[in-house]
C-alpha cells in the first residue's frame, strides 16, 4: 500500500539529503512523504471505499504540508526548489 522499499527511501535520502545518514531534515521528509502519498494515492484508484487508507492519506498531505510550512521559513529558496523538484502544487 503505502510502504515505500528501504532502496527507493535510500534514493530520496541521497538525493535530498545533505549526507547518507541524513534522513530527519525536512527535504528528506518531504520527499519520503510524497513518494508514500503517491504509492497510497494509486492504491486508493483502485480501492474506492477503503476509508482506512484515505484517512492515512490525509494525515499524511498534513504532515507534509506541516514539514513544507517549517523548511519554507527557514530557507524559502530551497522550499521553491524542492516544490519544483517534487512537483507539488503550492
Amino acid at each position: 500500500m503505502s510502504c515505500i522499499t528501504k532502496e527507493e527511501t535510500a534514493k530520496l535520502v541521497e538525493k535530498h539529503g545533505t549526507n547518507k545518514d541524513d534522513t530527519g531534515s525536512s527535504p528528506v521528509k518531504v520527499a519520503i512523504l510524497t513518494s508514500k502519498i503517491a504509492a497510497l494515492t494509486e492504491h486508493l484508484k483502485i480501492h474506492k471505499k477503503d476509508n482506512h487508507s484515505r484517512r492515512g492519506l490525509l494525515m499524511m498531505v498534513n504532515k507534509r504540508r506541516s514539514e513544507l510550512d517549517y523548511f519554507r521559513r527557514g530557507n524559502e529558496d530551497g522550499y521553491k526548489k524542492l516544490i519544483e523538484e517534487l512537483g507539488i502544487r503550492r
